[in-house]
């Protein structure tokens, strides 16, 4: 007799990303959330600031796309100085190496966009609507018409500030004078309004809605930065062999007598975390080192009369092996960040010594290749040459061109260029040797490009001479 057939085995269905509770972090005071301040400030001081500073008729840092110049200060960056731009981003991932290495995710915790416009927008949102217990009350209550000013009051003051983060950025590449002028009258090319809105909701999106998402699932640097992570790195630690077991008493209690450790299980450090983390179940990707919850441990040890620190900064080896201040900052100098440092230093000061140095002038030696050789008038043996010049500087220039190399060689008349301040031009030369003054062949000469009124912007470039 046959079996009659099994049921199919329902398999439930997992989804792929299951999205996390809303965060409310809690404001915290303290001497890190001073610094984290601090750094906001200093930050948008630079970015909202340097755009709006004048400097030669121009903003101070200004990035010229159309006419492929970069501004900064009194340096102008051309094409031709694209290594700097390659130093500036090795410069970046050492000190990006070398700081993690050191103290964890400085760069996270206190000045990475991310970290500094959540601040803002957190600071906005508290202003409009509260601090922690009242946003998650409003948020929890039915809609009605008090619930639907205060919401829009919030986004309206975080688009406002969203779109000034927006117009600044552009203001780096478009003159921001004349962009705001456009802007008020509402005559902006295609490509000013577009990015304005794109970096302005960016900002929007990200600090407003994204938030710790960001730095949980997007930001590629939690995922490697354990690589640069050894036990001798200062993290965010909780002391456990202090702290444990956890739980709550009154002001005078004996912890001891009640079998408990100095945490008071009081959630203060969960509340606070931009994340949501808990940094009592030891160091996590989703940490990003910004210290509130040693802030706010600290306030808590103080009411209760006990010892601050039982949320500290310190390395794996300090808690474990209860190292003091001095060995853990004798355990920092070791070979991984020396080297580190070494290089890193090294490459700041020659790139330092190389902007110092720096010649404003640059030259291309183009010959030309249709005639290698001719015969000119005198009878002497001509070459032609094609200059190409740049002159560097903001300030106009004349320069005379010399050459060598040979015996007798010379220039068919007399070279000199004149060149407006940051401009580019050509200039064609026809130099000559008498017949017979060399053998065949080619020859190596050098052409001086020098500036009449300054001496040390002097540029030789070296080519070739050939004898028919």
């Amino acid at each position: 007799m046959s079996q009659p057939p099994k049921a199919p085995k329902v398999i439930p269905i997992q989804p792929m990303f299951q999205s996390d509770a809303k965060v409310y972090p809690r404001s915290i005071s303290g001497w890190f959330a001073n610094w984290r301040w601090a750094l906001v400030w200093l930050t948008q001081a630079v970015y909202f600031g340097l755009c709006w500073l004048p400097w030669n008729g121009r903003p101070a840092v200004q990035f010229d796309l159309d006419a492929r110049r970069f501004y900064i200060f009194d340096l102008v960056l051309w094409p031709q100085d694209t290594i700097y731009l390659a130093i500036l981003l090795v410069l970046s991932a050492l000190a990006l190496f070398l700081f993690t290495t050191l103290a964890g995710r400085l760069w996270c915790g206190y000045s990475c966009p991310q970290t500094v416009y959540t601040e803002i927008f957190l600071w906005i949102e508290k202003v409009i609507e509260g601090d922690r217990p009242k946003r998650m009350k409003l948020d929890a209550a039915p809609w009605d018409a008090r619930k639907v000013g205060i919401k829009t009051a919030k986004h309206g003051a975080w688009l406002a500030f969203s779109f000034w983060t927006g117009i600044t950025f552009v203001g780096y590449f478009v003159p921001i004078r004349e962009l705001v002028a456009d802007l008020w009258q509402l005559r902006p090319t295609l490509n000013e309004a577009f990015w304005v809105a794109f970096y302005g909701f960016a900002t929007y999106g990200n600090a407003g809605f994204l938030r710790e998402q960001m730095c949980k699932y997007i930001c590629p640097y939690a995922r490697f930065q354990f690589v640069m992570f050894d036990p001798d790195t200062l993290i965010i630690t909780y002391d456990a062999e202090r702290g444990d077991p956890r739980g709550t008493r009154k002001k005078g209690a004996d912890a001891k007598e009640k079998g408990l450790g100095d945490c008071v299980d009081c959630g203060i450090c969960v509340q606070v975390c931009p994340t949501g983390i808990d940094i009592r179940d030891g160091l996590q990707n989703e940490c990003i080192g910004c210290a509130a919850c040693i802030d706010a441990c600290d306030q808590v040890m103080d009411k209760m009369e006990y010892p601050r620190g039982l949320i500290r900064y310190s390395t794996e080896n300090a808690v474990k092996q209860h190292f003091g201040r001095s060995e853990i900052i004798r355990r920092a100098l070791r070979p991984r960040t020396i080297v580190y440092a070494s290089v890193f230093f090294l490459l700041t000061g020659a790139t330092a010594w190389s902007l110092a140095t720096r010649v404003p002038l640059k030259v291309d030696v183009l010959r030309d290749r249709s005639t290698l050789a001719r015969e000119a008038d005198d009878g002497s043996i001509e070459n032609n040459y094609q200059l190409q010049l740049v002159n560097a500087s903001e300030q106009p220039r004349r320069y005379t061109v010399q050459v060598a190399g040979l015996e007798g060689i010379r220039l068919s008349q007399p070279a000199q260029v004149s060149l407006a301040a940051a401009s580019t031009g050509t200039l064609t030369l026809q130099i000559r040797v008498d017949a017979g003054s060399a053998d065949k062949g080619a020859h190596p000469i050098t052409l001086t490009v020098q500036d009449e009124a300054d001496a040390t912007i002097r540029v030789t470039e070296k080519t070739k001479f050939w004898m028919p």
